[in-house]
C-alpha cells in the first residue's frame, strides 16, 4: 500500500509539471547574443551552434554555450554579396546571395567555402533554401522568363539542376516570392511546400512532381503576398504575410491549412497581428502554440492561430526554435535570444 501510494503521488507530480510546462506563453526575455552593423535574415540552430549569412558578405557561427563568435567575409571578384538563404547538412553549411549573379556557396577544405552554382540574369533573385537530407536539397526563388526558379541537388550538394519550366506549375502574371526570412519553403520528410506571392507550390516527391493550390490571402499589389510558411506535420500548417508598405494591415494577411496544403482557411482575419515575415510553430506544443514576427514586433497564439498576444514591439526579421521555451532571431543588426515564458 505504501508503494502504490508512493507510486501516485510521483504520478501526480509528474503531471504538474507536465501541465506547468505547457501553459501558454505570456511573456518573453530577450537577449542580444551578437550585435554588428548589419541586416540579418537568415540563421539555422545545428546543435548547440547558430549559423547565419547576412548582407556585406558577413557570415558565421555562434557556439550558443559558450557565446565563442566566428565569423568571415565572402566576396565574388569585387562583388559583395547579400545573403538571406542558409542550410546544412551533417557535414557541410551553405548560403545562397540574393540578385545577380545568384551565388551559392558550400563549405569546402581548411574553412574555405567554395562556389558551387551561379546564376546571372536580370530577373534572378533566390529566396530560400533547405535540404530533404544530407544528399538532396532545394532553392527557390522568383520567377525568370515567366518560370519559377527552382534549383536542386541530387548530390550533398556538389551540384546543383534548375528545373525545366514544364515540370512546374504555370506561374501566374505578377506571381513572386519573397525573400524575408529564408521561410517560404519547408520540407518534411519528402514533402515539399513553397509559399509564392499568391499561391503555395507542393511537391510530394523531393522536387520531382509539383501542384499548386490557392490561399486566400491577399496578393493583387506588388509587396502583397506570403512572406513565410511553416508546417507542424504532414497536414497542419500556417501561412503569414501582408504587405510591408502596409504593416498595420491586418486583413487577409495568415491562413492555416489542415488538409497539407490543399485548401487554407483565414485565421484572426482583421484582428491582430498585422504583417509579419516569419512564422513558427513552438515545438511539442500539439500545433496550438505558433510565433510570428517581424519589424511589428513578436505575438503569439496558444490556439493554433485563432487568437493572439503581442509579447514583444522588438522587431526581428527570422526565428528559429532551440527548444520548447527557447529561440533565437535575428535583425537589424543583431541576434537575440528569446526565453518565452
Amino acid at each position: 500500500m505504501r508503494k502504490l501510494f508512493i507510486l501516485l503521488v510521483f504520478v501526480m507530480l509528474f503531471s504538474c509539471v507536465e501541465r506547468e510546462n505547457k501553459l501558454p506563453f505570456t511573456s518573453v526575455v530577450i537577449d542580444s547574443i551578437y550585435e554588428d552593423t548589419l541586416s540579418i535574415r537568415a540563421i539555422d540552430i545545428v546543435g548547440n551552434t547558430l549559423r547565419y549569412a547576412a548582407n556585406k558578405g558577413t557570415f558565421g557561427n555562434i557556439d550558443l554555450r559558450t557565446g565563442k563568435i566566428m565569423e568571415g567575409i565572402q566576396k565574388y571578384d569585387t562583388i559583395v554579396p547579400e545573403f538571406r538563404a542558409i542550410a546544412h547538412t551533417s557535414t557541410a553549411f551553405f548560403m545562397l546571395s540574393i540578385g545577380s549573379p545568384a551565388l551559392l556557396y558550400k563549405t569546402g577544405d581548411h574553412g574555405k567555402m567554395d562556389l558551387v552554382y551561379t546564376e546571372e540574369g536580370d530577373q534572378v533573385f533566390y529566396d530560400a533554401m533547405t535540404f530533404w537530407n544530407d544528399q538532396e536539397g532545394i532553392a527557390v526563388g522568383d520567377t525568370v522568363d515567366g518560370c519559377f526558379s527552382i534549383i536542386i541537388t541530387r548530390d550533398g550538394g556538389e551540384n546543383w539542376k534548375k528545373l525545366p519550366c514544364n515540370t512546374l506549375p504555370e506561374m501566374i502574371e505578377g506571381e513572386g516570392a519573397f525573400a524575408a526570412s529564408n521561410t517560404n519553403i519547408k520540407t518534411i520528410n519528402d514533402k515539399t511546400w513553397v509559399a509564392t506571392t499568391k499561391r503555395i507550390l507542393y511537391s510530394p516527391d523531393k522536387g520531382k512532381t509539383w501542384k499548386a493550390y490557392e490561399t486566400p490571402i491577399l496578393n493583387t499589389k506588388e509587396a502583397e503576398g506570403i512572406y513565410t510558411i511553416n508546417f507542424y506535420d504532414d497536414n497542419l500548417g500556417i501561412a503569414f504575410g501582408g504587405d510591408y508598405t502596409n504593416a498595420d494591415g491586418n486583413s487577409a494577411n495568415k491562413a492555416i491549412t489542415k488538409d497539407g496544403g490543399k485548401t487554407w482557411t483565414l485565421i484572426a482575419d482583421g484582428q491582430e497581428p498585422p504583417y509579419k515575415s516569419c512564422v513558427q510553430f513552438v515545438p511539442n506544443s500539439d500545433g496550438k502554440g505558433i510565433v510570428a514576427l517581424g519589424f511589428t514586433g513578436i505575438s503569439y497564439s496558444s490556439d493554433t492561430g485563432a487568437t493572439w498576444k503581442q509579447l514583444s514591439e522588438e522587431s526581428f526579421y527570422t526565428l528559429r526554435f532551440l527548444n520548447d521555451s527557447i529561440a533565437y532571431a535575428a535583425g537589424k543588426n543583431r541576434i537575440a535570444k528569446l526565453t518565452f515564458k
